[in-house]
């Protein structure tokens, strides 16, 4: 990685040729918005100032997608031999490309070379060290990542107007989300043809299909939002499941080491790859990522109507979750653990934009004192960590029955 001056971090904008490339106009329509919520990325990500070549980067990465995902979308409307079956990428997936036709052959050659910088021991470690969050990482992903996620306008619409996560889906594709966080972390399963990374390959090509289809004719604003599924969108979500995590985590009292943190941001900078994002947006450290994370929220618009049905589909899910016991008291419980949450990850401000009722962090302090317990005592003896490892496995399975009941974990259908 190149070096840089002590107290900066390379910003390392995608290619592109600054002066002449467009931007759509949602880049830094709320940007004094985003500044206020970004305060606490400023300080960790030590922002002394705006990198205005990152941002007229991030502007113009809302109309660059994933190339090759995309030429593989537009082989599944191809006709004669260059045509691409959901039978051929299911065989594909499971490592026979005898008869792929070139766009398949083409994409699975890509993500099945693995690059040089990946250190599968330091990945490992990110997977077990994601394992021991437990019920943490599944709190922080759905509350500050997904819900905190829903402050701005862009990925939202697309949600809605995909029916993503609204109505009687909603539960699904939770669950769905559920399922891939959960698979990726797994001992061995980001290695090229394990369950994790079959599932993001899957993922990646879901949202080529989803871009392509948004493409066409008027269905989305280009010229506001960028492409329906963008770089700098894709890029920005990454950076809720890596950096925002371990922000998240920390706050609600686990600690992380700096040698952790690495190897988690190491685990998600490949998982990033395989989706696509560009490898100028894959970050090593945390500290770049939050630098990152910063300037794209100098880039968001303002919060839209979609962000507000989005939130209040997924607190009006708990109640219809599976629960193994006492059914009748989590379905009154959940809703309102979710909001007690929601206010400290995301303040009093967006609350009110996101039109949710006002809580007590109580379930916040419960969940201090128990990783205070759990992590600052218990952790500190082998049996201890025993301990953790045993109950985030147990959180892992009852999140999958929750959200999936007696049927069987998968991701979206293509």
């Amino acid at each position: 990685m190149t070096s840089a001056p002590a107290g900066t971090v390379p910003a390392r904008p995608a290619p592109a040729p600054a002066d002449t490339a467009p931007v759509p106009t949602r880049h830094r329509a709320a940007q004094a918005r985003g500044a206020r919520m970004g305060r606490p990325l400023r300080v960790f990500g030590r922002v002394r100032q705006v990198d205005e070549s990152l941002l007229r980067s991030i502007g113009e990465g809302y109309l660059r997608i994933d190339e090759p995902g995309a030429r593989l979308a537009a082989a599944f409307r191809a006709k004669g031999e260059d045509r691409v079956t959901h039978d051929q990428l299911r065989r594909a997936l499971a490592g026979d490309l005898e008869g792929a036709p070139p766009a398949l052959r083409n994409l699975l050659d890509l993500v099945s070379t693995t690059p040089d910088w990946v250190d599968w021991d330091l990945l490992e470690e990110g997977a077990r060290v994601y394992r021991t969050f437990g019920r943490n990482a599944g709190d922080v992903l759905l509350q500050l990542s997904l819900i905190g996620g829903y402050r701005f306008g862009g990925p939202t619409d697309l949600l809605v107007a995909t029916g993503g996560l609204t109505g009687e889906t909603t539960v699904r594709r939770l669950a769905e989300t559920q399922h891939w966080t959960i698979a990726v972390s797994q001992p061995g399963a980001m290695r090229p043809g394990a369950l994790g990374w079959r599932l993001t390959v899957h993922v990646r090509l879901m949202h080529a299909i989803v871009n392509q289809r948004f493409s066409e004719g008027d269905r989305w604003d280009t010229g506001h939002w960028g492409a329906p599924i963008n770089q700098t969108d894709q890029a920005a979500t990454l950076g809720l499941f890596s950096g925002a995590l371990l922000l998240g985590v920390r706050a609600l009292g686990v600690p992380v080491s700096k040698d952790e943190s690495r190897a988690v941001m190491h685990l998600w900078r490949y998982i990033g790859w395989l989706l696509g994002v560009d490898e100028a947006w894959l970050f090593d450290t945390e500290r770049e990522q939050h630098h990152f994370n910063y300037h794209v929220l100098l880039s968001q618009d303002d919060i839209t109507d979609a962000g507000r049905r989005l939130t209040q589909s997924i607190v009006d899910a708990q109640p219809h979750l599976h629960y193994r016991r006492f059914a009748r008291f989590h379905r009154w419980y959940a809703p309102r653990r979710l909001l007690s949450m929601l206010r400290p990850f995301l303040g009093t401000a967006s609350m009110r934009e996101l039109g949710l009722p006002l809580r007590l962090p109580w379930a916040t302090v419960n969940a201090l004192v128990g990783n205070a317990v759990r992590y600052r005592v218990l952790g500190r003896t082998e049996r201890g960590r025993r301990h953790i490892d045993t109950w985030s496995a147990r959180y892992r399975d009852e999140q999958l029955y929750r959200y999936f009941g007696d049927g069987v974990p998968d991701v979206g259908a293509l």
